[in-house]
């Protein structure tokens, strides 16, 4: 058979294909497939306005994706996103079609998508808002909810019980689940704050109850309860300690300010418990940390907090980047750091936006890459590119924060390829990590009958590398990209750890076009509704 990466390259320029489209910032673009949009959505999507698109319009676009693949996928893609990109929203948005789409799929993957309380509220919420097409549960979904309480322990659901709208109760008024035991019957009664006998309650809500209600809490068994539950309560230096003594992985990380505010870092046995909490790989394995939450708390960390907890975080990194592929060739590494890559990576919601913005979780993945890749070369760019010289043995962190504090500005794509094409680079691997919002190369709108200028350096970029591979990650949920999907093009979406494993596989080989929507179409589902098999 003829060699297709071959004769691809050698076709004239003039024959790459015609953009298709405008993205939101007015560039010239290429449309996604529906499988492959759906994708990206539901691996970068938050439901919160971004800068170019609202919360209203990525619903619009979600849906309307929907409508246009086959129910099995959008299953997948729900397993998919939660499974592998942690993701929260649109996993339980996706689970809310197939209650109107097809109820047995959606019972086949309900255990393995709506796997928290926060799942199953999130799930609930959407149900009733009517976003897609009703306002109740519904028989069969109401049951899922219902198995879902019956299944789960007495202290998931005591711990489940932070939350509003709706909370764990409103749920557990929806649905009438039928309590087995006296314990459930009293544990329903609790949170419903309805008549029950306290004697039968868990032992941890006993002692919860007795600490609020406590005048004098000296000598009284402190609770290991969630940390929310215990904010509204007057607590001392004492219970302070107690709290980062007893706290799991990601509350520990979400609060290490807090701590200091309150004196437990004065202990210095607290300080090296909490500093080797931190840095433990089998806890950051089950919190299912995304590295960007770690460099999100580097970030925000008050300077005077011990240097031993800081030095643990950059550890934690390290630990949580264990995955990062190693590539021998040269690779290039293209960051966007343009004006919209400044805005938060799971974008504005009121209140409570997110201070990691795409610009730092892009700085990131480059600063992982070139600790592992000893030819890794970064490119940084907005509308023109910047030279800028990095320590491949200064931590992750420290790389990462630099990077991010490059000069903002508009997207330009092309230019650290058209860059690399002047300098005649060599290399095996382009990585591209950006929101593909590219508008200052096709500012003329003649550009929209031909190929985008990305798509034309790459070409040129081929033919001077004839086995090198490009794969573009996209870290914001749009429709659009600047390069079509081929054999040697690669489009991926997340902010997860999963995209290095991706990385690897298609560096190694083991890649094939459209790699990413037939990685997601291998998970199987069986009859059983607990099961789930990937193959």
């Amino acid at each position: 058979m003829a060699n297709k990466s071959l004769f691809q390259i050698l076709m004239p320029e003039f024959l790459l294909p015609s953009a298709d489209t405008w993205n939101e910032a007015g560039g010239t673009a290429y449309t996604l497939s529906p499988k492959q949009a759906l994708a990206v959505y539901a691996n970068t999507g938050c439901l919160n306005s971004t800068f170019y698109a609202s919360a209203s319009q990525q619903l619009e676009q979600v849906l309307g994706l929907t409508h246009e693949v086959e129910p099995e996928f959008i299953a997948k893609t729900a397993l998919y996103a939660r499974q592998s990109g942690c993701m929260k929203d649109l996993p339980a948005l996706l689970c809310a079609v197939l209650a109107n789409k097809d109820c047995d799929l959606l019972c086949s993957i309900f255990a393995q998508v709506i796997d928290t309380s926060k799942m199953l509220r999130n799930f609930v919420q959407i149900m009733r808002s009517g976003a897609v097409g009703r306002r109740s549960l519904g028989t069969r979904p109401k049951r899922l909810v219902q198995e879902w309480l019956e299944r789960h322990s007495d202290m998931v659901l005591f711990h489940g019980s932070v939350g509003q709208s709706p909370s764990l109760a409103d749920i557990i008024k929806m649905v009438h689940p039928k309590p087995e035991t006296e314990y459930r019957n009293a544990l329903y009664g609790y949170l419903l704050d309805r008549e029950h006998d306290p004697a039968v309650l868990p032992e941890t809500v006993q002692q919860y109850e007795a600490y609020k209600k406590a005048e004098d809490r000296d000598g009284i068994s402190f609770p290991n309860v969630p940390f929310q539950m215990l904010t509204s309560l007057e607590l001392g230096t004492r219970e302070w300690k107690e709290i980062a003594r007893n706290a799991k992985w990601q509350m520990t990380r979400m609060n290490l300010n807090t701590f200091l505010r309150h004196g437990v870092f004065d202990d210095k046995e607290l300080v090296s418990i909490v500093a080797e909490r931190l840095r433990d790989p089998e806890a950051i394995r089950k919190a299912k940390v995304f590295p960007y939450q770690l460099l999100t708390t580097y970030l925000s960390v008050n300077e005077s907090l011990p240097r031993a907890i800081r030095d643990s975080l950059h550890d934690a990194m390290e630990i949580a980047l264990s995955n990062v592929p190693k590539f021998d060739g040269t690779v290039y590494i293209l960051l966007d750091v343009s004006g919209s890559m400044h805005s938060p990576i799971t974008g504005y919601r009121k209140g409570s936006t997110s201070t990691t913005r795409c610009i730092d979780v892009a700085s990131l993945v480059a600063a992982a890459l070139m600790r592992n890749c000893p030819q890794a070369t970064v490119i940084p760019f907005n509308h023109r590119i910047f030279r800028l010289s990095i320590e491949p043995n200064d931590t992750v962190l420290t790389n990462a924060k630099r990077l991010a504090g490059l000069p903002t500005g508009g997207t330009n794509c092309s230019a650290p390829l058209r860059y690399m094409n002047k300098m005649k680079a060599k290399g095996e691997l382009v990585i591209f990590v950006s929101d593909y919002e590219s508008w200052i190369d096709s500012m003329d709108r003649h550009y929209q009958s031909s190929s985008t200028e990305t798509m034309k350096e790459w070409f040129k970029f081929k033919r001077r590398n004839p086995n090198a591979k490009m794969v573009c990650i996209d870290l914001q949920p749009y429709a659009t990209t600047q390069v079509i999907e081929r054999e040697d093009i690669f489009n991926v979406a997340g902010f997860s750890d999963q995209v290095f494993n991706m990385l690897a596989a298609i560096v190694s080989g083991k890649s094939e076009p459209d790699y990413w929507v037939k990685q997601i179409e291998r998970f199987e589902f069986s009859s059983r509704a607990d099961t789930v098999r990937v193959h």
